[in-house]
């Protein structure tokens, strides 16, 4: 079943356009091709009132750099058109109401769902970051402290713990930007190594819109940008998800 779901995403994005759904849009407009505007994604992503815990918040594991630069970008969600967006244990709970689209679903008798980003419960073990999204800019920046269970060389993140999170940062950038689901390509050079327990900037832009896809950089570097950790880009399919049909 996983192999014929990727067989599915894969001949979609040969493709130019699915049947009956319109051309993509300019950049410039908020609107994406399946005619959900850019606020109607975040405010079902990012729900007002929900009992789900949000792995994005400050805790006693956050070093100061992260500290600090996460109460900057909180103070922009006042004025400036930066949202905060909250992080549950699985895309699961953002999408609620939502499934994939038919032939990509799976079935399965588990229930402890966990995106792989945030596979590690233990607070400062692994995986700690938060994204900040501006819906009329189309981009992203995404606040990463990796723990000593993402290590690779003695005292440095492995590589593979960056490319998983340029990786989620892309997808939640590309599903609210314009309804992007499945990650076509992903390109990474990397230049430096991150120590563990240090903060890494992630710069992500949405550099254009055509074909059903979605084109996207990032910018991995320490807050003062004297170094860069890691530079990639990413494409992402545009597909529409399905409204999950009542019990």
């Amino acid at each position: 079943m996983i192999r014929t779901g990727f067989q599915v995403v894969a001949r979609l994005g040969q493709h130019r356009a699915l049947p009956g759904t319109r051309r993509i849009l300019p950049r410039r407009n908020p609107i994406s091709a399946f005619g959900s505007s850019t606020d109607s994604l975040v405010s079902r992503f990012c729900p007002e009132k929900t009992d789900l815990k949000d792995y994005a918040l400050p805790n006693a594991s956050w070093c100061p750099d992260m500290l600090s630069l996460y109460q900057e970008f909180l103070e922009k969600t006042k004025a400036d058109g930066w949202i905060k967006l909250p992080s549950f244990k699985s895309n699961r709970d953002h999408i609620q109401g939502l499934k994939l689209p038919s032939g990509l679903a799976v079935t399965s008798d588990k229930s402890d769902w966990r995106i792989f980003t945030r596979c590690i419960p233990v607070e400062g073990q692994g995986y700690e970051y938060v994204i900040f999204f501006h819906p009329s800019k189309k981009k992203s920046v995404c606040l990463f402290q990796p723990g000593p269970y993402l290590e690779g060389a003695p005292g440095f993140a492995h590589g593979g713990s960056l490319a998983a999170l340029m990786d989620e940062t892309f997808s939640k950038t590309a599903y609210l930007a314009g309804e992007g689901l499945f990650t076509l390509s992903l390109n990474i050079r990397f230049k430096n190594l991150i120590p563990v327990g240090s903060l890494a900037v992630l710069n992500v832009d949405v550099e254009k819109m055509e074909d059903q896809k979605l084109y996207m950089s990032c910018v991995a570097q320490s807050r003062d940008g004297q170094t860069v950790y890691a530079k990639s880009s990413g494409v992402f399919l545009q597909l529409q998800l399905e409204e999950e049909s009542s019990p």
